[in-house]
């Protein structure tokens, strides 16, 4: 198991990361073999983890795609909103990572478990607003995004069904982003993988009526993302319980309100959701400008989107460790290695895209064959791939180095990258390519690599000379050697 803890469940590991200079008494700066193996063992769970976490949607497509194109669509519509609730929660899960791990690398638990309380109530406010919204208006919404009648009367079951389940997802994922903040990734892969497998199972069961049970075609696996949802809780609970830190262990006690923890939150997290929701409503708008060029266009989108899942989660996996370890290493005060740990998680995470990148444009078409025999979604799928792998360092970059800025607590920046790739390219050249100059669906496709390019090159701007490592009222000590306080070059 990847996690440091100590026997005693109140005691906190030390730092994780050890700098080069220090293993050799001070001969060269950088990062030393330890480092490297750290970012990897907080990296594999959850690049585990999510691989079965992407999985199910990838077998619902399967298994859905047997039902017809139209249906595909209904999936790819009502997703968009199941998606929104659940990017906002994992902004949420950023500002209590960023708050844990910088609270447990100053070993202090009681901040710790007051940030875990204060990240909780938000994330249950936030999706009860949402489950709300979606629930009370489902049809004006589906019209938002220009939805044909027929295809929305295929949707709503699914829709409610999976809305029904966010705030079920609030606590799970709140509990997943605690366990990564105590450096245990682990826990949360097994976890991901117990309740992909009942998915699956369940999808297989309910969407076909197998075993004497009713044939519910798309409202079935709508049906077992919410029993899904559920067991996750539950076993975040229980595992939680059983942890070696205390600071996981909360109970109804633990759940007052702390103001100045519910403030940090905020301060954090709301810039976080703010990011997510800016993004998902530019996906909406583009959304709508791909239904211009048909149902085939948007199930090829998501069709595509689940395939090329597989090529970022090295991206999420090396986000969280980067979160994680620049988080803990501010908290112990030493900004120099915080910063080196996002450097090295994005050397990493580059490398790994270049490869994967090769591989997914090299079989893009016999990949399309796999989820659907239609003509037309294969020919849209094409390009997309082919751009998507294109795009994928600049992808990884910005999902690896926004990572790291959140775990300093930095939510701003990587909120004005979202703005600059979504609002300043994707969404006006998608209105000017598809709804103005009508071009080509490739030249739609084209702009993804627009958006991920911009947003990379900001991100690594703003790594390498901005105050990040200010947030949250960090104290820097400096490194060996070092003149000044933190960001010596």
């Amino acid at each position: 198991m990847p996690t440091q803890s100590n026997p005693s469940p109140s005691a906190e590991p030390p730092p994780v990361l050890v700098p080069a200079h220090a293993a050799d008494g001070g001969s060269r700066p950088g990062f030393g073999l330890r480092a490297s193996r750290d970012i990897f063992s907080l990296t594999w769970p959850v690049v585990l983890g999510q691989v079965m976490a992407n999985a199910v949607p990838l077998v619902d497509i399967l298994m859905l795609g047997r039902l017809g194109t139209p249906t595909l669509a209904a999936v790819g519509y009502a997703s968009q909103f199941l998606m929104l609730a659940q990017a906002s929660l994992i902004a949420i899960g950023s500002a209590c990572v960023a708050m844990m791990a910088r609270a447990m690398g100053a070993k202090d638990e009681e901040r710790a478990r007051a940030a875990f309380s204060a990240n909780l109530w938000i994330a249950l406010a936030v999706t009860s607003l949402l489950t709300f919204v979606t629930l009370a208006f489902p049809r004006p919404l589906l019209h938002v995004l220009a939805v044909k009648q027929t295809v929305i009367d295929l949707a709503l079951p699914y829709f409610r069904l999976t809305l029904s389940s966010s705030m079920l997802m609030a606590v799970a994922l709140t509990y997943e982003h605690a366990f990564r903040a105590a450096r245990d990734t682990f826990q949360p892969m097994l976890i991901a993988t117990v309740c992909a497998l009942a998915k699956v199972a369940a999808n297989y069961l309910l969407i076909f009526g197998h075993f004497g049970l009713p044939k519910l075609g798309l409202a079935g696996a709508g049906v077992a993302t919410l029993a899904s949802q559920a067991a996750a809780v539950v076993l975040f609970i229980w595992a939680s319980r059983r942890h070696k830190h205390a600071a996981l262990r909360i109970g109804f006690a633990d759940l007052r309100i702390d103001r100045s923890a519910l403030n940090e939150a905020f301060y954090v997290g709301l810039p976080a959701v703010g990011e997510r929701v800016i993004m998902h409503v530019a996906m909406m708008a583009y959304f709508r400008f791909l239904g211009r060029y048909g149902v085939e266009a948007i199930a090829a989108y998501n069709v595509g989107v689940r395939i090329l899942a597989f090529t970022w989660i090295p991206g999420i996996g090396l986000s969280v460790a980067a979160a994680t370890l620049v988080g803990h290493a501010l908290g112990s005060g030493d900004g120099s290695l915080a910063r080196r740990a996002g450097w090295e998680a994005l050397r990493l995470g580059i490398a790994i895209a270049l490869v994967l990148g090769v591989i997914f444009i090299a079989a893009r078409i016999p990949l399309a064959h796999l989820f659907t025999d239609d003509p037309a979604v294969i020919a849209a799928l094409d390009p997309f791939i082919l751009i998507l792998g294109i795009a994928l360092p600049f992808l990884v970059t910005h999902f690896t180095l926004g990572g790291a800025l959140r775990g300093a607590g930095d939510t701003i920046t990587p909120l004005k990258a979202a703005i600059l790739g979504n609002w300043l390219f994707r969404v006006p050249l998608g209105y000017l390519f598809g709804q103005v100059l009508g071009l080509d669906l490739f030249w739609v496709w084209a702009i993804m690599l627009v958006d991920h390019f911009s947003r990379a090159i900001w991100l690594a701007w703003a790594f390498h000379t901005g105050p990040w490592y200010q947030k949250l009222g960090a104290r820097i000590k400096p490194a060996s050697g070092e003149a000044s306080t933190f960001g010596a070059r």
